[in-house]
């Protein structure tokens, strides 16, 4: 009994690895918090040469645990130039206020900046606010310049605690990272182990090479389908739709759409052999339909998903190693139990044609 046991453990690694893995991008997808950010402050707009009393709301923040002298403000305009900010007050844990004096003039000669809002606080270490406040140059004021890098940004308290990295607009749904992406990741896999089948099935017509090109269509199908809803759900919180008509998402239909015809194709012939022999090459015209629709169109658009521009892929500044630690294991989990699950639908189909061929 026990040996039966083990030798049914060391065939099916593959499957515990699957659940585990799954089980933990699950937990730690919702249970680690994220790094303290900053939600917005006000105003958001300035002229140059006003001085300008601001209210800052943080998110996951503690100010209270420590003094207002230990904490500092800026309103950044590159590397370089920053503005300090001065008589700052602790309110509570997610709210403090400060002032900021403008110059008179931008730097480089811009008659327009989008200033970004840091906060070096010894408890959270450093928050950042993207475009926080808009500043236009003010052509009536002719008072006295101040210098933009009279309070230079250094010293900065680092943190290194495990927690997701915090992104305005995302908020609390960049857990979703580890459920919606990996699906893409596991659907090309699958699709991939599908037209391997479908070409072994043209070189070598056995329906046992059909029914498992069959069975990885539709588990990649079905990831497909919870992707899109996944999909759907995110841009509904951060975009305000859940169809925003984005090329991404238009491709993504459409390459679905392309695989649905697959199984269509396969029920429109009542010889089991010559649906499955014109199938497999659907497949494989299907399967070389999923680069220029997902990873090529894509591309020569303007898109909300990430790597709109440039790679198609993630970028340094939408993963941080946290992220990376339960993202890859997810894609791992995920795209294991899509094998699991087209394994178990090829012994499905495997039955319903030995009760076929019996009835």
């Amino acid at each position: 009994m026990i040996n039966h046991t083990t030798n049914a453990l060391k065939k099916n690694w593959w499957k515990v690895l699957a659940v585990f893995l799954i089980v933990y991008a699950i937990i730690a997808g919702f249970l680690v918090p994220l790094k303290p950010g900053i939600t917005y402050l006000r105003p958001t707009t300035l002229k140059t040469g006003t001085e300008a009393a601001f209210r800052l709301h943080g998110y996951n923040s503690f100010y209270t645990r420590s003094e207002a002298g230990d904490l500092r403000v800026w309103l950044q305009y590159d590397s370089v130039n920053a503005l300090g900010g001065k008589n700052i007050r602790i309110i509570d844990d997610t709210t403090l206020e400060c002032s900021f004096r403008l110059p008179r003039t931008l730097p480089d000669g811009q008659k327009r900046a989008a200033l970004n809002a840091i906060i070096d606080h010894p408890f959270d270490g450093v928050s950042l606010l993207p475009g926080a406040v808009e500043v236009t140059q003010d052509t009536n004021y002719a008072g006295a310049d101040l210098p933009w890098t009279a309070a230079p940004i250094e010293n900065l308290t680092i943190k290194s605690d495990f927690s997701f990295p915090y992104r305005n607009i995302l908020y609390e749904s960049i857990r979703n990272t580890y459920f919606h992406v990996p699906m893409w990741f596991s659907l090309l896999f699958l699709f991939v182990a599908s037209v391997v089948y479908s070409v072994r099935y043209l070189s070598n017509p056995v329906l046992e090479n059909d029914r498992r090109a069959m069975a990885y269509a539709e588990t990649g199908l079905l990831y497909g389908g919870m992707g899109l809803v996944t999909g759907m759900l995110w841009a509904h919180h951060t975009w305000g739709a859940a169809w925003s008509n984005d090329i991404k998402q238009l491709m993504t239909a459409v390459a679905l759409l392309v695989y649905l015809a697959y199984f269509i194709l396969r029920k429109s012939f009542d010889e089991p052999e010559k649906g499955a022999r014109l199938a497999a090459v659907y497949n494989i015209f299907a399967f070389a339909s999923l680069v220029p629709l997902l990873y090529i169109i894509p591309r020569l658009f303007t898109s909300l998903h990430p790597g709109a521009t440039g790679s198609p892929t993630f970028g340094s500044q939408d993963l941080d190693n946290t992220m990376r630690a339960v993202f890859y294991p997810s894609i791992i989990g995920w795209t294991l139990l899509g094998f699991w699950m087209a394994q178990l639908r090829y012994r499905v189909l495997r039955l319903e044609q030995k009760q076929y061929d019996t009835d």
